[in-house]
């Protein structure tokens, strides 16, 4: 089996920070994306599980499959800022986890079910 190391895809990183921000700012000003509170929850666990993804597999990949590249990242700025990046993402999709879970379950107050 051929595992590759991927490398370190910003773009992809904010790409999917942009997509949350998308989830988020179509939930907040239209309140609802599709009319049924549970299918804009379900859409948005999915969204954030996702997002969580990227970073979880770049963790696996730094542990597994590329190692000592985590030292070597630590001192380095620029894996430092990689690293950094990738916890922002997942935090990122946390939150969209969350806001999908609490409309799927239907605590989104002011939403049209």
């Amino acid at each position: 089996m051929d595992q590759r190391w991927r490398g370190h895809n910003t773009t992809v990183l904010w790409g999917l920070i942009l997509l949350a921000m998308a989830y988020g700012g179509l939930l907040h000003y239209l309140h609802t994306l599709t009319g049924i509170n549970i299918l804009d929850g379900s859409m948005g666990v999915l969204l954030g599980l996702y997002i969580c993804s990227h970073p979880a597999a770049n963790a696996v990949d730094l542990l597994f499959f590329k190692r000592g590249a985590l030292h070597q990242l630590s001192s380095e700025w620029s894996g430092v800022s990689w690293l950094a990046l990738n916890v922002l993402v997942l935090l990122v999709g946390w939150i969209v986890i969350v806001i999908g879970a609490t409309r799927l379950v239907g605590g989104a107050a002011g939403a049209h079910a």
